[in-house]
């Protein structure tokens, strides 16, 4: 069973929100990104809804492999 989360690491631009949302649906995070400026000149309140996903869903850290 899927989990929706926010995916904060070196893939996500701001909250992770995006990066989440495509992880869950299966979709390229380009894709979501695209949609969702192209929705920002829109009449769509965009930015309230990235803003409630962002304090809504909880956060899940990426592990990182660090090479020395």
């Amino acid at each position: 069973m899927k989990k929706l989360f926010r995916i904060k690491g070196q893939n996500s631009m701001l909250g992770g929100v995006l990066t989440g949302l495509a992880e869950y649906f299966d979709v390229d995070v380009t894709v979501l990104r695209v949609i969702t400026v192209g929705l920002f000149f829109t009449p769509a309140p965009v930015v309230i809804g990235y803003l409630i996903f962002w304090a809504v869903m909880p956060q899940k850290q990426e592990n990182f492999v660090q090479v020395v």
